[in-house]
């Protein structure tokens, strides 16, 4: 395995890259997502750029990317890592991304920034975990999913350029963490997923189900999530709604293997619809990575309901339509986390996903291009 220490943040981060199994230029086309043909979406696979686990940046080792966002005005994007703050204090990364309709071809990280506490401190091992990460005009929102173990309440929070504290949203009482796990956020399935909107507002998404909402997806069930919509300006609640997360695709091919699926990122594409991720994953198997679209118009309010497995009355959930399997175009994916559109070198508009390789020996930081053809 390559390693490399760099001084500077200019220089480019060592990377290798991979032989795709996916063609440059496959097209993915859905011309009337669930029977709506003004929100065609049309996707040609650019090309991908791989990170090998262990490469390092000042002295750190880069890894764990959950969330990242593009900065149209400096043309870099902003990359939030896992890290619990155990190798190093939480951060995010600065990235300058070579990408053009014609693939990725070089990822420099230009700078690392320590997020701050309340106190303006960086945040002590094990007492955060940042998930995901938007850039905004009044700074950045990132996410926390909490700890069950610890009762450490999820959070959504905006801070400044440079990491700062600045205020909180508010947190429904539903997604707190319960002692006897009767109800609230699950470990490790909590605000996996923000989407900033045109209008102002901010969508957070939950992996899987609060434990009052039902068991999550097994093998031939899914589940039940929810998404937050809030006024972006004030941090208030605005409602609450239902995302049908579908049944593990997968059963391990080892075995007591283990096997999951969930929504790890959402991203806005206008003041109702979004995109989601699911990631998948079984042992020995791999990852499967779908991308949806959904709508949340005519969707039900469910901000006052308690228990969605209890429910008294009838539940609309958002609707939703698959746009992209990135297995089924021969794109063998690592564990994608993270999803923004983006605009290229060469001026084309593009969707970049990143992966989070969890710093495993077995994993890779990987970086993943289509150029966007249509979109609503």
């Amino acid at each position: 395995m390559l390693k490399a220490l760099f001084s500077t943040a200019a220089l480019a981060i060592l990377f290798s890259t991979a032989a795709q199994a996916a063609e440059p230029g496959v097209t993915v086309t859905t011309p009337c997502p669930f029977g709506d043909c003004k929100a065609a979406i049309e996707l040609s696979f650019a090309g991908e750029y791989t990170i090998p686990t262990g490469t390092l940046f000042d002295g750190v080792e880069f890894g764990g990317l959950s969330g990242i966002d593009y900065d149209p005005v400096r043309n870099r994007y902003i990359a939030i890592s896992d890290d619990r703050s155990e190798r190093a204090p939480a951060r995010f990364y600065e990235l300058s991304i070579e990408a053009t309709a014609a693939g990725i071809t070089d990822v420099k990280v230009v700078k690392t920034v320590t997020l701050k506490d309340r106190n303006g401190e960086a945040f002590a091992a094990k007492s955060v975990d940042p998930e995901s990460i938007r850039l905004a005009k009044d700074g950045i929102y990132w996410s926390s999913e909490g700890d069950v173990k610890q009762l450490l309440p999820p959070f959504v929070r905006v801070a400044s350029l440079d990491g700062a504290f600045l205020r909180e949203f508010e947190l429904p009482k539903a997604f707190l963490p319960t002692a006897d796990k009767s109800a609230g956020i699950r470990d490790n399935l909590a605000f996996e997923g923000l989407a900033t909107l045109p209008g102002g507002d901010l969508m957070v998404e939950v992996e899987s189900a609060l434990f009052q909402d039902g068991p999550i997806s097994g093998l031939g069930r899914g589940t039940l999530a929810r998404m937050i919509r809030y006024d972006a300006a004030t941090g208030k609640r605005q409602a609450e709604y239902v995302y049908p997360i579908a049944p593990i695709p997968q059963a391990p091919t080892v075995e007591k293997g283990y096997n999951d699926n969930g929504a790890s990122e959402i991203l806005g594409l206008d003041d109702h619809r979004l995109l989601v991720v699911e990631r998948g994953f079984a042992q020995g198997f791999g990852n499967s990575i779908k991308v949806f679209m959904v709508d949340t118009e005519g969707a039900t309010d469910v901000s006052a309901i308690p228990s969605l497995a209890n429910a008294d009355a009838g539940i609309v959930p958002v609707r939703k339509a698959q746009v992209l399997d990135m297995q089924a175009i021969g794109l063998k994916s690592d564990n994608i986390e993270a999803v923004t559109f983006a605009k290229g070198t060469d001026g084309s508009d593009l969707l970049v996903f990143a992966s989070d390789n969890n710093f495993s020996k077995e994993q890779k930081t990987q970086f993943i291009a289509f150029k966007v053809l249509r979109r609503p």
